[in-house]
């Protein structure tokens, strides 16, 4: 009982601070595309402790009420479609070759980006998000995915490095204080 309970608190916590910050970085610029990283590493402390399956479970909770709070709509959908990953990254680790690891994280999160900018496109029709992206040249939109790309490595490293200070500093101190 007090496992379930420990694992419904700390699983409520992280999901409202996931959306917290969803909240918060809808009022910035560059929340668009900060705000559903930052809001994936609350998922650490979830994966953890009770695992993937449960960590994917408070993703599709997280993402729900994103969808229906969020004012900036852009983000709530970059997060539908890429918020799983801190549940998913410890799957895609046991691909031992790197490359192929590499590319397999890399193909996913490409995929999940085109799949949830055409859903914007096409299904919601964001009129002011299409009217954006047509007035950028093809050369841009490639450095754009260039850089998404990058950006993405660059916080599957930052994960590679907070998944294990989570481990080795704060859960000590949570299960001593607990």
């Amino acid at each position: 009982m007090k496992h379930s309970s420990a694992m419904i608190a700390l699983c409520g916590l992280m999901g409202a601070l996931a959306v917290v910050i969803m909240l918060l970085a809808s009022f910035i610029a560059i929340g668009t595309y900060a705000g559903p990283v930052l809001a994936g590493i609350a998922f650490i402390p979830v994966v953890c402790d009770y695992g993937g399956g449960i960590a994917a479970a408070l993703y599709a909770v997280v993402s729900a009420i994103c969808l229906i709070l969020i004012p900036d709509k852009e983000s709530a959908v970059i997060f539908l479609f890429l918020g799983w990953y801190p549940a998913a990254r410890a799957g895609f680790n046991k691909i031992k070759p790197k490359l192929p690891r590499l590319m397999a994280k890399l193909i996913s999160f490409n995929a999940a980006v085109f799949a949830a900018y055409w859903l914007m496109l096409h299904v919601f029709g964001m009129a002011e998000l299409a009217g954006e992206y047509q007035s950028y040249s093809a050369g841009f939109l490639l450095l754009l995915v260039i850089l998404g790309n990058v950006t993405f490595v660059v916080y599957d490293l930052a994960l590679s490095k907070l998944t294990p200070a989570y481990i080795l500093k704060i859960r000590p101190r949570l299960k001593k204080g607990g």
